[in-house]
């Protein structure tokens, strides 16, 4: 019978069990686990009549505790927060504010995701901005330096006492405390700015709305329904923050992983309203754990009207395009939708040509948009491809933590 002593150390929480590779069989066998931060040393001897000691260490790492970053860039009103949402409920739960906490706090938490926004590490309040006047889109206004260390410390397994900008007063606000969650989604005007912060992402996403989208999701969406703000004020808004858009948000779609891309349509000549859009997702090649989708024959030229009797189209109907390009000296694959639908419940139709798209299951793609059917853009290519980038995501995070998981054992073997 094999006979074994053990010696416990306290260390991280997740183990990789290694065996030396032997002739004879022993009555332990060990696979991978979690082992309560203890690393456990074993010395056995086989059934054999030989003396001769194996040994089988149990090493701990960090494994399951790293928290994967991902890191969302758009200036004001164009869409986060509906991104935030349907990414969230494609990892399942509901996505809140933190309980008990200041009830203006920008943070939001579902079992799976941490969403903080960018705001909160303005370095200047309202009033302190117009002071110097400075917009909240240049650098001079925000911390970097502490969004650097913050993030980095929860993709580490660390808490951190965040700042809170309180956009109904304009102030800084106590801080909170965050904990490390499985994924945490930075979103705002400059996640990938700064160099250091951009190296700490394990994917990004750009959404790059034209201005004339902008303007009218401005109006029709947020800042006149939610915040108060007249139309005159949101022109001079968006006038005034145009050179340091252009200077310090637009350049940072270069690095994106992904890009959403919004423009007015092209089936209707000169149509500027914004009801009806022509939208681009913009894939990046070569990325780790990232495929792109693709729509019929992966690096083909494709251009598809799918209206007919399996998919309802209303004037001016639907148009898919896709194909491979260049972007910013990278290349890309592009998937492009125009039009919008009228039965969310057919859109299975247009999925079941898409691949690469991540699902679990045959319809989720279709699943998620119907329960998000109130959200805006459910209708076109917006919400369509929010929903897959999210499921994207989901996929990115499964094989990260397979191929953490994969890397201590794999080690140990060396």
């Amino acid at each position: 019978m094999a006979i074994c002593a053990v010696y416990t150390t306290q260390l991280n929480p997740t183990c990789s069990f290694s065996t030396p590779a032997s002739k004879t069989q022993t009555q332990l066998g060990f696979g991978f686990g979690f082992c309560q931060k203890q690393q456990v040393l074993f010395y056995k001897r086989s059934q054999s009549s030989s003396r001769r000691a194996s040994v089988s260490l149990i090493t701990c790492s960090a494994v399951g505790q790293e928290t994967v970053v991902i890191g969302l860039a758009a200036d004001s009103g164009c869409g986060k927060s509906t991104f935030m949402r349907r990414l969230t409920s494609v990892f399942g739960g509901a996505a809140e504010p933190p309980r008990g906490g200041n009830p203006d706090s920008n943070t939001l938490i579902s079992d799976t995701t941490t969403v903080i926004c960018l705001d909160d590490y303005h370095s200047l309040d309202r009033t302190g901005r117009k002071e110097k006047g400075v917009t909240a889109l240049d650098p001079r206004a925000n911390d970097f330096d502490l969004m650097y260390e913050q993030v980095k410390a929860i993709k580490e397994g660390k808490a951190v006492d965040k700042p809170i900008y309180n956009h109904v007063s304009g102030l800084l606000d106590p801080p909170e405390l965050i904990k490390p969650p499985k994924i945490l989604v930075i979103e705002g005007l400059h996640p990938m700015y700064d160099q250091r912060v951009r190296d700490l992402l394990d994917f990004s996403i750009y959404l790059d709305i034209s201005n004339e989208v902008k303007f009218a999701w401005k109006i029709q969406q947020r800042d006149m329904a939610e915040r108060g703000h007249s139309l005159e004020s949101i022109k001079a808004s968006i006038q005034a923050r145009k050179p340091d858009f252009d200077a310090y948000i637009d350049p940072q779609k270069q690095y994106a992983d992904a890009v959403i891309e919004v423009l007015p349509t092209q089936l209707i000549p000169g149509d500027n309203e914004g009801k009806v859009l022509r939208v681009r997702l913009i894939m990046k090649e070569g990325v780790k754990f990232f495929n792109p989708v693709y729509l019929f024959d992966e690096g083909s030229s494709i251009s598809w009207i799918p209206c007919g009797r399996k998919l309802t189209c209303s004037y001016p109907g639907i148009k898919f395009t896709y194909g491979p390009d260049t972007y910013f000296g990278n290349e890309v694959s592009v998937l492009e939708m125009d039009g919008q639908f009228d039965r969310l419940d057919e859109l299975i139709y247009v999925e079941s040509h898409l691949s690469n798209i991540s699902t679990k299951f045959y319809g989720e793609v279709t699943q998620q948009m119907l329960k998000l059917s109130d959200f805006p853009g459910s209708n076109n290519g917006t919400g369509l491809f929010q929903t897959i980038v999210g499921l994207k995501i989901r996929d990115l995070f499964e094989q990260l933590i397979a191929s953490k998981a994969k890397t201590p054992v794999e080690a140990t073997k060396a």
